[in-house]
């Protein structure tokens, strides 16, 4: 499949926020310029490789029961249904990075299981502590990515693989308590939780606050990477209100601070975050580290 888009685009920026780095078991990047994403979806795993062209066509090939999903999403996924028309940059610096990011788009995988197994890893914990956690659970309970990708691609756990795991296992993993919990509490409604994609903004970031420890933080991290949310804010981040304060008004914020400072780009206050992050502001290093836990020593 081949899909030029009739835009701008930068395929490293909008596919930014489903990678964790060189170290993400479902997302590889080759030396070849190769994107490999290995994911779930309503038919089964399935493996997607994009490839960009000299022309600026994006080569796509899929594989596995999910291959002709993943290739039909592959424009939402790379931002073809993205509309900042009506977004305005109120401060300099965001109409500065906007000006040096013509290609940045907000991507959606119309999916919301595997962001979220990745989004409740992520609460209250390093992001260091986080990927060794996501890591093994999909080398171990995830499956090989169908297809001819590089060996360590892995298809994250089903719904199903989340509720079969056992105290010790998870313990091993470094999973407290609070976070499986939740992970449970989501397997178990995880068809239904798809239905969000379709309500999207609020109204869809409400229905995954249904689920137990499902909060603020972690419904904005699956909306942004689900559907595309422009307006999906990581209230609660322990870094991003720190970046925004610096970035627009030069001191350091909370939650309450940014909420007033992003307030005038609503509907869109998450692509002011984003132009920020992708410019490369970023929380001054400073003050005491975050202490790693390593739950598996407990």
């Amino acid at each position: 499949m081949l899909f030029r888009p009739g835009y701008s685009l930068d395929l490293d920026a909008v596919l930014g926020p489903l990678s964790r780095g060189s170290r993400s078991p479902n997302v590889v990047r080759t030396e070849a310029g190769v994107t490999w994403l290995a994911a779930n979806t309503a038919d089964g795993a399935g493996t997607l490789a994009l490839l960009r062209r000299a022309d600026g066509e994006i080569e796509a090939e899929a594989w596995g029961p999910g291959a002709d999903r993943l290739l039909e999403g592959v424009p939402a996924m790379l931002g073809a249904h993205d509309d900042d028309s009506e977004f305005v940059a109120h401060h300099d610096v965001i109409a500065s990075a906007r000006r040096r990011n013509p290609g940045l788009r907000l991507g959606s995988t119309g999916r919301v299981w595997d962001a979220l197994v990745l989004a409740v890893l992520e609460q209250k914990v390093t992001s260091t502590e986080a990927l060794r956690s996501w890591g093994e659970l999909c080398r171990w309970f995830g499956e090989q990515a169908p297809g001819p990708g590089p060996a360590r691609l892995r298809v994250p756990p089903t719904p199903v693989a989340i509720r079969s795991i056992v105290d010790w296992k998870w313990h091993r993993a470094g999973v407290d308590l609070k976070r499986r919990t939740t992970l449970i509490a989501a397997a178990r409604v995880a068809s239904r939780l798809e239905k969000a994609v379709e309500l999207k903004g609020a109204e869809g970031r409400a229905w995954l606050r249904k689920v137990p420890g499902i909060g603020v933080w972690t419904a904005a991290e699956i909306a942004q990477r689900a559907w595309g949310d422009p307006d999906a804010v990581s209230f609660g981040d322990y870094n991003i209100p720190s970046m925004v304060g610096h970035a627009l008004v030069g001191t350091k914020l909370d939650d309450v601070g940014m909420s007033e400072v992003l307030a005038p780009y609503s509907p869109q206050r998450q692509r002011a975050v984003r132009y920020l992050s992708t410019a490369g502001f970023r929380r001054p290093r400073f003050g005491p580290k975050i202490e790693l836990r390593d739950y598996r020593a407990m």
